[in-house]
């Protein structure tokens, strides 16, 4: 478990085998400046490591926004040329990288805001799941500024180019039931609601095979690269029938019992 505190601006919480990291900064809907996108990279890259986890919820502080973004307060001074602007994604980076290469499936708990950083955020989790308030966009129109491939790539990815393109050059905050329509979020859940959903979807996950959450991350990865398939990789899938889990699994359904699963 990696040493944090709720004083901290990004903590973490554990309950069994499920993780929540928390973005604290309400008082500016959580945007995240610098130091913050750092230290989400190196809390991520920690849980990523412990085995005994099989789900990590990503999540903002105080009810009313998942992160209203990166902290535009600090861009004239850091990230006010293309040099700079360079320097600061590369520290950014090793975030969405930890979260999209998680070995544990991901889960973006959003209430309210959630545009511009944290939109990207929320994109590289496995689910989103939104309450009626989520508000979704990145209009960095306004700033002048283009959005990098970190982002751009998974927003294409889930909702197309069209969608993309009216959400970067039109600039418009979509609703969550727009942005369920749109494919940007899994759910949408009433306001008081949608922590037990999340919660309830971790907990599902949780109770599966982690060994076969894994695979299924990793191989989905895989269906987008329009290369064909090698040999090994066709045989891939097949793998997970050596596992214990997988011999649990079976026999667990053949005397009606719940399984049982040691992550081998």
């Amino acid at each position: 478990m990696p040493d944090s505190s709720p004083m901290d601006s990004i903590y973490v919480t554990r309950e069994d085998a499920i993780a929540t990291v928390v973005l604290n900064n309400p008082e500016h809907r959580n945007a995240l400046n610098l130091a913050m996108w750092i230290r989400l990279g190196e809390l991520m890259q920690e849980l990523n490591a412990d085995d005994t986890l099989r789900c990590i919820v990503l999540r903002g502080a105080g009810g009313k926004a998942f992160a209203a973004g990166a902290d535009i307060a600090e861009f004239e001074k850091l990230r006010f040329s293309a040099e700079q602007a360079e320097a600061y994604g590369e520290q950014m980076h090793p975030a969405f990288e930890a979260i999209e290469h998680s070995p544990h499936p991901t889960v973006a708990l959003i209430e309210g805001a959630c545009v511009g950083g944290g939109l990207e955020l929320a994109l590289k989790c496995d689910l989103r799941i939104s309450n009626r308030s989520g508000k979704f966009g990145c209009p960095i129109n306004r700033l002048g500024h283009v959005l990098p491939w970190v982002g751009m790539l998974p927003l294409v990815q889930l909702c197309g180019r069209a969608v993309a393109l009216e959400i970067l050059v039109e600039g418009r905050i979509l609703t969550a039931e727009e942005a369920y329509v749109k494919g940007l979020v899994n759910r949408v859940i009433d306001d008081e609601a949608v922590e037990a959903e999340a919660y309830g979807t971790a907990k599902r996950i949780a109770n599966g095979a982690p060994l076969a959450a894994r695979w299924h991350k990793q191989l989905s990865l895989r269906a987008l690269d329009p290369r064909p398939l090698s040999a090994e990789e066709g045989r891939e899938p097949y793998r997970s029938c050596d596992t214990e889990d997988y011999r649990a699994g079976v026999r667990a359904f053949l005397a009606k019992e719940k399984p049982v699963f040691s992550g081998r």
